[in-house]
């Protein structure tokens, strides 16, 4: 199913680049912050911890505006990590750190609201790695590589011919049973050559 998806993809961004190369209007280059949720569930723990909450990681993208309306896009996205210390009901204790990244590679449509504003939807296939390690970890915990459906909605300002400013909220696919939930908040800044 995933080699499908990931095919039909692929042959509609090579179709739309056949099509739009006369328009292309080049590469581009971005940076930014994320900040994602991290929920631990270990059976039968108990702690004063926090086993929940945000974390702040950092993001790297790179595409090519096909036009004014289509581009092709990829990035990484480091999560974070994330340590939870907890007690079990036998009155042994443990600690689980999670360390997640994630990779994307989209399609990307972008509709003008204004000169300066616009809104954009991302939509393609995205891998990520969600690594546990610890003290007292049970056979039910462990990390989880998942590929999954990527998808974003955000906005964009132009702050001149070069810079522009974005926010999005991204979902990479399936949360991870523990640990890096997949849909987190990204705030980023781009660079048009």
């Amino acid at each position: 199913m995933m080699k499908k998806i990931l095919f039909a993809m692929i042959a509609s961004v090579t179709a739309m680049s056949a099509m739009s190369a006369a328009h292309a209007e080049g590469p581009y280059v971005g940076v930014g912050v994320t900040a994602n949720r991290y929920d631990f569930k270990v059976p039968g723990a108990t702690s004063a911890d926090n086993h929940s909450g945000a974390k702040a990681g950092g993001k790297f993208f790179a595409g090519y505006d096909l036009n004014q309306t289509w581009a092709v896009e990829g990035g990484y996205a480091d999560f974070g990590s994330k340590d939870y210390s907890y007690v079990n009901g036998a009155g042994g204790s443990g600690q689980v750190k999670s360390d997640s990244h994630g990779y994307y590679l989209a399609g990307k449509a972008t509709m003008p609201v204004t000169d300066k504003v616009g809104v954009f939807g991302k939509l393609g296939v995205a891998r990520v790695d969600n690594s546990l390690s610890g003290s007292g970890l049970s056979t039910g915990i462990r990390g989880e590589n998942k590929t999954g459906v990527y998808a974003s909605l955000g906005a964009q300002y132009a702050v001149n011919e070069k810079v522009s400013l974005t926010a999005e909220v991204e979902h990479f696919g399936k949360s991870a049973e523990q640990g890096h939930k997949a849909t987190g908040l990204a705030l980023g800044a781009r660079y048009n050559f």
